[in-house]
């Protein structure tokens, strides 16, 4: 063969490579993830990471403040994003949709409406985009442990001290229980791969928020390690190998989220209070759908409408499930600061805000100790809080406790120390009073899960134990 020949086969191969790349760039779906500092980067991380089929140009972020203006780091993102990825403000989506050429919007965040989902759906597929959901087998994660998931239909329905109890049960059945906390990352992505927990000093090392304290103290200071992060692999990954031994790892959902990791026990909670949302709210009815027990908890304190409505809807949609009666009953560590006094009530600020729950615990709390009224805060709020206000004004007569940053933890503490009251009752899962400084007098609220009549959750452990042979 020829030099001639040999060049000419030489360029062809050459035209055909670069051809090749060509047609494989142009054939890469361009990507936006929608969330909320959670779901988002847990769905590419799984689904898009890695995979040359697809170009993620752009998350934007929605429902917390502050976190739109950063990027996904490169150090997180992978080979294919050295320049990491830009996350945007949800109002600028049919802009970035635009100006990318975006094929497809994966919706990525929970505890809302179906008819928000829906008008997400419009205004993507009028900017000619396709509106993506993404499931439990593309995004569950499995792990080499026995894996026991707790979610539910919204946000404040009482998950944490359902996963409380399933904890300290396990422990005193001689097993070592790992918690998997639902991701909540606000700060330095890089610093939040992977996070471990295991007394209320690592609370600080992490720079946690008054929202991540409120998940993770109420088990720490049980003495069972929790962990959380960003990479929800690499976090099953070290749990299961955690220094102090694991046998059982315990999903603790955020949200109304299903589960990040493939359970082999599933169980989602309701609330009677309000009732309906179980079959109105996304995915929150996928959670339902997908649980081998439902709990209705707060059956103490909610009404026998709600109970019966929810009781109704459960069997409507999983008439499998296994049904548990509970309540959550309230203490306070001093009854004495309510009694007759007009006070501040202070309550978990997700269940206030996208939770849009009117009460919570303090409020609970205040009726039940007498206290002669409770002072709306919205004259005295400063700073963030209005900007809280302005964006959920059903909250009312409430103060929630916001702190997804230093300003929002100051603004807090001010508006507590403004307000015209003669004492402060604490609704958070966390002693308030570490994070902030109360100039008042205060008490705190404590619940825990009660089981009403049979079955309970003994019995539905132990079952799950005797199938998979623990303990």
């Amino acid at each position: 063969m020829n030099f001639e020949c040999k060049y000419a086969i030489l360029e062809h191969l050459y035209q055909h490579i670069l051809l090749t790349k060509k047609k494989s760039k142009i054939m890469r779906k361009n990507v936006i993830i929608l969330g909320a500092a959670g779901r988002d980067f847990h769905n590419f991380n799984t689904c898009f990471r890695d995979n040359d089929d697809y170009n993620v140009v752009a998350f934007t972020a929605a429902q917390i403040p502050d976190i739109d203006g950063r990027k996904y780091p490169a150090e997180l993102a992978g080979d294919l994003y050295p320049d990491g990825i830009p996350i945007f403000a949800e109002e600028d989506l049919t802009d970035l949709i635009r100006k990318h050429d975006v094929d497809d919007c994966v919706f990525s965040y929970s505890d809302v409406t179906y008819q928000k989902v829906m008008r997400m759906s419009a205004l993507v597929n009028a900017a000619d985009a396709n509106f993506v959901l993404l499931g439990p087998r593309d995004t569950m994660v499995k792990s080499t442990k026995p894996v026991i998931a707790v979610g539910a239909v919204r946000t404040g329905c009482g998950k944490s001290q359902t996963s409380r109890k399933i904890i300290e049960y396990l422990m005193g059945k001689g097993l070592k229980v790992v918690a998997i906390r639902h991701p909540m990352p606000y700060g330095d992505l890089v610093a939040q791969k992977v996070q471990r927990f295991a007394k209320v000093e690592d609370l600080a090392r992490h720079d946690c928020t008054i929202e991540e304290m409120e998940e993770y103290e109420p088990h720490v200071v049980r003495g069972n390690v929790i962990y959380a992060g960003v990479d929800y692999e690499a976090i099953l990954r070290a749990a299961e190998q955690d220094p102090d031994g694991c046998d059982v790892i315990l999903w603790d959902g955020g949200n109304n989220d299903f589960p990040f990791y493939k359970p082999d026990l599933n169980i989602t909670v309701v609330d009677p209070h309000r009732a309906g949302h179980e079959l109105g709210y996304y995915p929150g009815e996928v959670t339902l759908r997908l649980a081998d027990v439902v709990i209705i908890n707060k059956m103490d304190s909610a009404g026998p409408e709600g109970i019966q409505t929810v009781r109704d809807n459960i069997e409507k949609v999983n008439p499998k499930a296994v049904v548990i009666d509970a309540a959550s009953p309230i203490k306070v560590d001093n009854p004495a600061l309510i009694k007759g006094k007009r006070v501040l009530v202070v309550e978990d600020g997700p269940t206030l805000t996208h939770g849009q729950m009117t009460i919570g615990a303090g409020t609970v709390a205040a009726r039940k100790f007498g206290a002669s009224e409770c002072v709306d805060p919205r004259p005295y709020i400063v700073g963030k809080l209005e900007e809280t206000f302005a964006t959920y004004p059903e909250i009312g007569a409430l103060l929630p406790a916001m702190g997804y940053g230093e300003q929002q933890t100051r603004d807090l503490e001010a508006t507590i120390n403004n307000t015209d009251c003669d004492a402060v009752v604490i609704g958070t899962p966390i002693d308030l009073n570490r994070v902030v400084k109360i100039n008042k007098p205060n008490t705190r609220v404590f619940y825990d899960l009660q089981e009403i009549g049979y079955p309970d959750l003994g019995v539905v452990l132990d079952d799950f134990m005797a199938e998979l042979k623990l303990g």
